[in-house]
């Protein structure tokens, strides 16, 4: 839970007070907004589309994704019936069949009615079973409201029961994983002093079976004003050994191997990122790096011998080295062969690299153009399967399928997600925008094959553009149901856009070092030109487009609002970050400063306050109509941005503006299906109805 008083730099807002997130004031206020916003939205057409979408999400032809744990396939399912979920395993050849036969493992609604507490899954962590035996216990995963707050229980998977005294860390942003059978490294909220400035833990103990976590022994601690502290332990046979990480920013880490009772740095960048896997170490610099008089590029990846490593060597086997176009998203090691999966101009490839042949790299056919295809190992410790992968294909107008495959064998498609919506009356386009500096950037247009281009077409434009994450193709029955097949009166489909903005990772780092800091506005300006771009190819015409993003996406779409408002005639704003002066002092803001900025720093506030939507509204602009939604229980960004800009857009006098606000859900903004189906059908119908001019 969230309170927040601090007021220093903000005397003057006036809205400061909706910043204690559970104050009875505030909620009446939040009941109050939601009241109004469904009263203009909530029809009982609104209501046939929120069934129709909520239909997609609790489908039971989904593709219940898998993961392998000794001879047993584990899945978590939420439908109708099971509102908060069950928890479950089968064998291979029962999950390979039409109908699987599942064993219930825990039921959380069950759970959630015994106990009184409506419990949210967050997974599973297995402990490594002794050789030849089967996997006996597993942390369990459960937020009590749907926020990164979250209790972990032990539980025997032989009974299926919750193990009487056994560990149980109470609620609390935590990081925890096992160090053998009767320890556990603990990094949790302590009491004072034992959380960062991020409100993540600061200090990792070891909790041995039967003791208590005030007495636990620490083991690793980082600064206070570092993002995170966390250790892990490898159990892979004949490589044990414990890692610790220092997480001082989301982009920079130290990272440690313990060795003769102390911990050893790894004297590599605090801006790469590292992995280890048997013998061999992995790195991925973010910057150029510099090595032995080597230079190896940013986004490339880098294999060594990891005791070759520590005694000094530096011939490293470089195993991927970006281009303009390609780019490295992940890897994935089988038994004897590493996957990597890429980007070239956002399209995927997959190659599949053979340590015993000096790394040469085959590629794998399975990526058709215009799709997202991801490879990872099914089990790679399996003696009878160690090389085989899943491999999950998609498209904008392709359903799901799950494969899997034999390295140097065949693969068979193993499940595949239905047919929501008509997809044949659809085409798939990518198209490249001019920024303002020049630079080209993609997007994904999805839209009727009979699409009319003279402007008058209601258009979504979505984004992200932060964080490295890169926006991929991928189907989606919500957005199939909820606005491509939406039509005019005159019978015109909405169109679908995706944005591939900078300060995402479609094109490696680089993409992203772009558009942080000072140069965050870039990603404001490609959104902008795609949006340009649109109207000017004839998509659609300001009055018809509109825009969302959530988060990180929620600030670039509260730009598009307050510095492009000419350019749209709607926007829809998600659990999003606006008040960039405040953002540091709000739930997990700190951890974010790598991203956007110091604004306590007055020279980085005279940039951040220049993106910082909050501070940027006026009382003289016409700004586009706006549904702002979020959650209460939101730990990660909070509700209470959200709230701030509405209550300010409002006093400034603007009518169209619309606020809802989930009691529940975290910072996905819903914590079932039926809350899900909700928040897409809230937003489709705004935005629809808005575009359109009837609201």
């Amino acid at each position: 839970m969230t309170h927040s008083t601090e007021t220093t730099a903000s005397t003057d807002d006036p809205f400061l007070w909706l910043e204690d997130i559970y104050g009875e004031k505030q909620l009446e206020w939040v009941r109050a907004e939601n009241s109004l916003t469904e009263d203009a939205l909530v029809t009982p057409d609104f209501e046939a589309r929120e069934r129709s979408i909520l239909e997609v999400l609790d489908s039971t032809d989904r593709i219940p994704m898998a993961g392998k744990h000794g001879d047993l396939y584990y899945n978590f399912w939420r439908d109708a019936e099971h509102r908060r979920g069950i928890w479950r395993r089968t064998t291979w050849d029962s999950y390979a069949s039409a109908d699987p036969d599942w064993e219930l493992l825990l039921d959380i609604d069950a759970l959630s009615a015994s106990e009184g507490t409506e419990w949210v899954w967050g997974g599973a962590l297995f402990l490594r079973p002794a050789e030849g035996e089967p996997h006996q216990r597993v942390l369990v995963v459960l937020s009590p409201d749907g926020g990164d707050a979250a209790r972990y229980r032990e539980f025997d998977l032989g009974s299926r029961t919750f193990v009487e005294g056994g560990f149980d860390i109470p609620t609390a942003k935590s990081r925890i994983t096992w160090c053998g059978p009767d320890a556990l490294y603990v990094g949790t909220d302590f009491g004072p002093g034992s959380m960062t400035s991020s409100s993540y833990p600061r200090t990792v103990r070891i909790l041995r079976r039967g003791g208590d976590l005030a007495s636990a022994e620490q083991y690793f601690e980082v600064d206070e004003d570092h993002m995170m502290a966390l250790v892990l332990h490898d159990p892979t046979p004949g490589f044990e050994r414990d890692i610790a990480v220092d997480t001082i920013d989301f982009y920079t880490r130290r990272t440690y191997l313990r060795q003769d009772g102390d911990w050893r740095l790894f004297d590599i960048p605090e801006d790469a990122s590292i992995s280890l896997h048997r013998e061999w170490l992995v790195i991925r610099p973010r910057t150029d790096w510099t090595a032995d008089g080597t230079t190896h590029v940013a986004g490339s990846l880098l294999v060594i011998d990891l005791e070759a490593f520590l005694t000094g060597g530096r011939s490293f086997a470089t195993v991927f080295t970006p281009d303009a176009a390609t780019s490295l998203q992940s890897w994935s090691w089988t038994r004897d062969f590493l996957l990597l999966n890429l980007l070239h101009d956002v399209s995927s490839e997959i190659r599949i690299l053979d340590p015993a042949r000096d790394w040469a790299a085959d590629l794998l056919d399975a990526c058709p153009p215009l799709h997202s295809v991801d490879a990872y190992a099914v089990d790679d410790e399996d003696d009878d399967s160690g090389n085989d992968y899943w491999l999950v294909a998609t498209g904008f107008l392709t359903p799901s399928t799950l494969y899997r495959g034999t390295i140097g064998g065949t693969s068979s498609a193993v499940k595949s997600s239905p047919s929501y919506f008509d997809e044949d009356r659809y085409a798939v386009e990518q198209h490249f925008a001019v920024s303002a500096d020049g630079t080209r950037v993609p997007y994904f247009q999805i839209a009727a094959k009979d699409l009319q281009l003279d402007g008058g077409n209601p258009t979504l434009l979505s984004g992200y553009g932060g964080f490295e994450h890169s926006m991929t193709p991928a189907y989606s029955g919500v957005t199939g149901r909820g606005w491509l097949e939406r039509t005019t009166a005159d019978g015109r489909h909405g169109v679908y856009v995706l944005a591939n903005i900078r300060g995402g990772g479609e094109y490696g780092p680089q993409w992203h070092h772009a558009a942080l800091h000072a140069d965050r506005h870039r990603a404001y300006e490609d959104f902008a030109a795609i949006a340009g771009d649109l109207v000017q190819r004839g998509v659609t015409s300001p009055a018809l487009l509109g825009c969302t993003g959530r988060s990180n996406g929620g600030l670039l779409v509260g730009n598009m609002l307050t510095t492009y408002p000419h350019l749209f005639g709607a926007i829809s704003c998600g659990v999003p970050l606006l008040d960039m002066r405040r953002y540091t002092k709000l739930s997990a803001g700190f951890s974010w400063i790598a991203e956007y900025g110091d604004p306590d720093k007055p020279e980085e506030w005279e940039y951040v306050r220049t993106f910082s939507p909050y501070h940027l509204l006026r009382e003289d602009v016409a700004y586009p109509k706006t549904l702002i939604w979020t959650a209460t229980s939101d730990d990660r960004v909070g509700p209470v941005q959200a709230r701030k800009m509405a209550a300010k857009m409002k006093d400034l006098g603007m009518r169209n503006v619309w606020f809802h606000e989930a009691l529940e859900g975290g910072h996905a903004g819903a914590s079932d299906n039926r809350q899900a189906a909700r928040m897409h059908a809230m937003s489709f119908e705004f935005l629809w109805r808005a575009l359109t001019g009837s609201l």
